[in-house]
């Protein structure tokens, strides 16, 4: 996948490709021992493991991005609608000479953006109404330039897929349970009874560390990547800075909604200090981004 991502002006990352090639094959090889396992302690039940788990693999990578977008409240937009967005993306896809994806507004005043798709054709690019509201043009812009980075170097693509798997495993459980153990008069029921969600705990926690591990990398790569295809780290900075103070002031109602899916807002969103989610964060800190845009900002030689 990563392999063969389109070329676009974007400045490549080989450091990320590496790290997507990497989590792919270790979630590929976690997929396969977790379903062997699953096998192996429910033989009887072998043929409804194997549809359901080819099942929604298939299903999660064709319609991941639809389910994700519907679930984060995305509603596609036209040019007419959102004249001033839509002119936004047409400037950074004609920078980055890369096809435009569908834009999308989610009315919540969590200002934060996100994009999905598995690839240049089917994405979509997605702001939030507060993010509309609380920033200027190039901050703004700033932020459709990170976005569509995740796009151009397909990252947005292995996440999805990476993630699935811990989903998958608490699935797989209920399935293994209900069609097979709970029918069974085995006198190892109990061990499998114990193994099976022992088991999927493992896969959830290798699964999680994996993807965590990825996302933190991932975003430092789309900051860099927007900050020099703009030539503005200073507004992708202030956009980062704005959005970040700017969650403090947000309902914790709203931020409980949103924070499910921190793995792929533009800056993550926390409910309360002592969220156990701020301590295995998807994105790197805030200090830690800044920081970085400053350097490329002395690099370019801009203010």
């Amino acid at each position: 996948m990563p392999g063969n991502r389109s070329r676009s002006r974007y400045v490549p990352d080989k450091g990320l490709t590496a790290r997507m090639v990497t989590t792919m094959f270790f979630i590929g090889l976690l997929y396969v021992v977790f379903v062997g396992a699953l096998l192996v302690l429910l033989r009887g039940s072998w043929p409804t493991i194997l549809v359901i788990a080819g099942g929604l693999f298939v299903a999660q990578f064709w319609f991941s991005d639809r389910i994700a977008a519907s679930l984060m409240g995305a509603r596609e937009v036209t040019a007419e609608q959102a004249p001033e967005l839509h002119g936004a993306v047409d400037r950074i896809c004609a920078l980055a000479d890369m096809p435009k994806p569908r834009v999308a507004i989610a009315d919540s005043d969590v200002p934060n953006a996100f994009a999905i798709g598995r690839d240049e054709r089917t994405a979509l690019v997605c702001v939030t109404t507060g993010l509309l509201h609380r920033l200027d043009p190039e901050e703004l812009e700033g932020v459709l330039a990170h976005e569509l980075s995740h796009v151009a170097h397909r990252d947005v693509a292995v996440m999805t897929v990476a993630s699935f798997l811990g989903v998958l495993a608490g699935i797989m459980t209920r399935v293994a349970v209900y069609s097979g153990l709970g029918r069974s008069r085995d006198s190892n029921a109990a061990i499998v009874a114990i193994m099976i969600p022992l088991v999927s705990a493992v896969v959830y926690v290798i699964s999680f560390l994996l993807t965590r591990l990825l996302s933190r990398y991932r975003e430092l790569s789309a900051d860099r990547a927007a900050a020099l295809l703009t030539g503005r780290p200073s507004a992708l900075a202030s956009a980062l800075t704005k959005v970040t103070g700017e969650m403090a002031r947000i309902p914790s109602r709203d931020l409980r909604k949103a924070e499910p899916f921190n793995a792929f807002w533009f800056a993550p969103a926390f409910s309360s200090k002592e969220s156990l989610s701020r301590l295995l964060s998807s994105h790197p800190t805030l200090e830690e981004r800044l920081d970085r845009l400053g350097r490329i900002t002395e690099q370019l030689g801009r203010p």
